[in-house]
């Protein structure tokens, strides 16, 4: 049956960090049941892996075109793997997918995240030959050290909540289409064979369902992704979009995104994009080319709500919040960051060392290019918002980490752009200097005030003034009228 993933992307593309694939050029099952056994561990709660067949491999990336494997010894091949796989203490076997990639015959074995960690396995295939547990380094599988073998331990108790069983649901609650929808869009082969299949065997294949014949139940990634309404077992999985008004926040425009997970991020990042997301011209005198700004950078946005999304937790009553405040957007999500994520390691651009806690919710997003790699969320919001002029995005947790706040603030230069147009948008009915600037900018009436935000405008020859008619300079403007102000026809 074939995999709930596009096999090209897999293979030639980074839909799958390098670090969760193995090529192997040949069928060595001494050095494959060790590769089997580290991923089986998933010590980082990355959900796995992937040991490619067929195809070689030059630090860490494969050779194309492949050799592939000689198709007489397919068969030979999936039958060994299950004798290695009876090796592996406790029982495991991945998901085995012989397929022709590139007109090559090759074996692609899928090693998802184990329930029943720390597996182990024969160190090697003799008969004085010892157990191990093996774990990734890196792209490669080894031993796992004294610290490794402590942490495989504290785990075992702890799968993922987004790849756990989930009791009060049953198979009914999986959507056809939505599965159908998914898998079209990743490009996977799978889709070809849905008109074959019943939904128990789909949800075995996408790893969505969990249990033995007599009891089934889909996993919580499973009615999170493919329910029509998650909420029914996960109350607040969903996103608040509040959009503000004014300054005291008594004024607002709210609007909520609910159902699966991935449809409710897709309609709340273009809702975003249609009633936040501003780009302002800016026209400078003596500069024949206009300047381009945006408020807010739509990658930066991207990367932090996909982030809030994989990374909040669904056994909290707290809903993801996105407040878009008049100077700056708030992202707050439930709880904090796990360990060792402190406010200390959020101040640095770049975060290597991480716990996760969904390991099956990043995978479907990158698949579905919503996310990029894992580890590289914080560098885009910094990059994204310095690329835009942005000030540097903020990253809070408060000291029990009961809460994520990233908040980004509003590009300096599109707010003072933004200003000058809500000034000229005022001066359409004659205004004096100070009515404008006490009642329309809330400031004093002073001259730097004055300068600062109405000058400019006179300046390039948007304002003028209506008494007198005609000076003789901008700086006798100044001085010879306390009178109105009026925008002048630029058509």
């Amino acid at each position: 049956m074939a995999l709930p993933i596009n096999i090209k992307s897999l293979i030639s593309t980074e839909t799958v960090e390098n670090e969760r694939k193995e090529f192997k050029e040949g069928w060595n099952p001494e050095k494959i049941i060790h590769s089997i056994c580290a991923f089986a561990n998933d010590i980082n709660n990355w959900g796995g892996g992937y040991i490619i067949i067929g195809v070689a491999e030059n630090n860490g990336s494969p050779i194309l075109p492949p050799k592939g494997i000689n198709i007489s010894q397919i068969d030979k091949i999936q039958k060994e793997i299950i004798e290695v796989c009876n090796k592996l203490r406790p029982r495991y076997f991945p998901v085995v997918e012989p397929t022709v990639f590139d007109n090559a015959n090759i074996v692609i074995l899928w090693c998802p995240g184990g329930d029943h960690r720390p597996y182990s396995s024969p160190t090697s295939f003799g008969k004085k030959a010892q157990r191990a547990s093996y774990v990734r380094r890196g792209s490669s599988s080894v031993k796992a050290n004294e610290e490794e073998i402590r942490q495989l331990n504290e785990l075992t108790a702890k799968i993922p909540f987004d790849d756990r069983m989930n009791h009060n649901a049953s198979l009914d609650d999986l959507s056809f289409l939505l599965i159908r929808e998914h898998l079209k869009e990743v490009g996977s082969d799978l889709y070809d064979e849905l008109p074959k299949l019943n939904i128990k065997e789909i949800g075995l294949n996408m790893q969505i369902i969990k249990g033995s014949q007599e009891y089934f139940r889909p996993t919580n990634i499973g009615l999170l992704m493919f329910s029509e309404n998650p909420q029914k077992y996960f109350r607040s999985s969903y996103i608040d979009i509040i959009i503000y008004k004014d300054k005291s926040g008594t004024e607002y425009e709210e609007k909520t995104f609910k159902g699966p997970i991935h449809h409710q991020l897709k309609s709340a990042l273009k809702f975003i994009t249609d009633n936040v997301i501003r780009r302002a011209i800016k026209k400078t005198k003596n500069k024949a080319k206009s300047e381009h700004n945006y408020n807010y950078p739509f990658l930066a946005i991207r990367e932090a709500l996909v982030n809030a999304v994989y990374h909040r937790s669904y056994e909290h009553d707290n809903q993801i919040e996105v407040h878009v405040r008049l100077d700056a957007i708030e992202m707050v999500s439930y709880p904090g960051a796990l360990p060792p994520i402190n406010n200390k390691t959020l101040k640095k651009k770049t975060i290597t060392a991480r716990n996760y806690r969904n390991r099956r919710i990043g995978d479907f997003l990158h698949e579905l290019k919503l996310s990029e790699r894992r580890g590289t969320g914080f560098t885009k919001i910094y990059t994204e918002m310095q690329k835009n002029n942005s000030p540097t995005p903020i990253f809070e947790m408060d000291d029990d980490k009961t809460f994520f706040l990233v908040k980004l603030k509003i590009n300096s230069e599109f707010f003072k752009i933004n200003q000058e147009i809500e000034i000229l948008k005022y001066c359409v009915n004659p205004r004096t200097r100070k009515e404008i600037l006490i009642e329309k900018l809330g400031l004093s009436y002073q001259t730097k005030n004055f300068d600062k935000h109405i000058a400019p405008l006179i300046e390039i020859g948007y304002l003028d003034f209506t008494i007198p008619k005609k000076p003789t300079s901008i700086k006798q403007k100044y001085k010879t009228t306390k009178k109105g102000l009026t925008v002048v026809n630029r058509n």
